[in-house]
């Protein structure tokens, strides 16, 4: 195993997919798995509030192993639920003691999207909150999780003085959610810069084109899909973490063992044009040539044309509930609303546009996808419980 920044291991785990049976975490099969990850040297297991089951069953296996002060525990605030000071202290404590521990090594706000959120926190009074729980020895280290648009990310990254953040990041992702430009930014601050979703839940592995799954095996790296993806991250070396879902031994090996020979900086032409391949034939099926140029931007009435472009994109070149899902926490999750319904039809967008893409129209039938009923009604409610966003 290899380490990057303050020792993480470039592999962390993802306990948000432990085995379940009878609607409960296998135990005795999550521990034999995470303690086999431990054995081969990965340090940083991460879990959170809402997942069921996961920091009570962390709790217990770094308990009976004994392993408390070898690793490092990330967990993280259900902050969209936390309405008072109170609230905050209601919630940690019982992290605490599910994770059967008196200090977590890096707590997150889980699922910032905006910043409005990180500013209805501080009116409760989280900044002074965090201040104790590290002087206290009970927070080692203070995030944040991340899903919305680079600039949004941009605006919370700025907003305090953080010491890590998660994102969502991956070759299909350089400029969604925080995006390359986000990833930077972060690591220029000098704090560790962790990766969810490398496969895209998978997608990346079993939901390529066939012409994509030819090209990987037939090159001559003889690299599988998931490795192409994770060396991809791991070129880079602003990215200190990736994390993954492992629930079988097999995986943990075969992620360590590419984790234990990854090199930052070590694709040239050939590994950047296999990837360029790749992502070549996961846009056949796309259906705007948009290339996020953001030249469109910004729209007097603040509809977010790259983003619902690039999730009404995904839904016909990974699946509907991937486009659907990016839409979510790119434009539903906002404070201020930035949907196609806003546009006023000005055209001032299309002047700009270098694919000289009919943008209003596109829009329209961008809108009809992706909020068709019933996900107009769930992404509105989402956004009044999240954000607080106005009907």
């Amino acid at each position: 195993m290899q380490y990057r920044k303050d020792n993480i291991s470039l592999l962390g785990y993802g306990c948000m997919r432990f085995t379940t049976k009878n609607n409960k975490i296998d135990l005795d099969k999550a521990e034999k798995e995470l303690m086999r990850a431990y054995e081969l040297g990965v340090n940083y297991f991460d879990t959170a509030y809402i997942y069921p089951g996961s920091e009570d069953a962390v709790g217990r296996i770094v308990e009976k192993n004994g392993i408390r002060d070898k690793i490092k525990i990330a967990t993280k605030l259900p902050q969209y639920m936390v309405k008072s000071r109170a609230g905050l202290d209601k919630f940690f404590e019982e992290e605490l003691k599910r994770l059967r521990t008196d200090y977590v090594d890096y707590y997150l706000m889980h699922h910032m999207t905006d910043i409005a959120q990180w500013e209805n926190l501080c009116k409760i009074g989280i900044e002074d909150w965090i201040a104790e729980k590290k002087a206290s020895g009970q927070i080692r280290h203070i995030g944040f999780s991340f899903h919305g648009n680079t600039d949004m990310f941009l605006k919370i990254l700025n907003a305090y003085d953080w010491e890590m953040c998660l994102v969502q990041y991956n070759y299909m992702d350089e400029i969604t959610q925080a995006g390359k430009e986000g990833v930077r930014a972060a690591a220029a601050k000098g704090i560790p810069v962790m990766i969810m979703e490398p496969l895209r839940g998978g997608r990346l592995v079993n939901l390529l084109p066939d012409k994509a799954k030819d090209a990987i095996a037939s090159d001559s790296h003889g690299w599988s899909a998931a490795e192409w993806s994770f060396r991809w991250l791991w070129n880079q070396e602003e990215v200190t973490c990736v994390l993954s879902g492992m629930n079988d031994i097999p995986m943990i090996e075969e992620n360590c063992r590419i984790a234990s020979e990854a090199k930052s900086n070590s694709f040239g032409e050939a590994e950047f044009g296999l990837i360029n391949k790749i992502k070549g034939y996961i846009y056949e099926n796309t259906k705007v040539n948009c290339t996020g140029c953001k030249y469109c931007m910004p729209c007097p009435k603040g509809v977010d044309i790259p983003a619902i472009f690039m999730s009404y994109n995904q839904m016909y070149s990974a699946s509907k509930a991937t486009g659907r899902e990016n839409y979510f926490h790119m434009v539903a999750i906002r404070k201020e609303p930035a949907g196609a319904s806003l546009c006023i039809g000005c055209g001032k967008c299309e002047k700009h546009c270098p694919q000289n893409i009919p943008i209003r129209e596109k829009l329209k039938e961008a809108d009809k996808d992706l909020r068709a009923f019933p996900f107009n009604a769930l992404f509105s409610l989402a956004g009044r419980i999240m954000v607080g966003k106005k009907k």
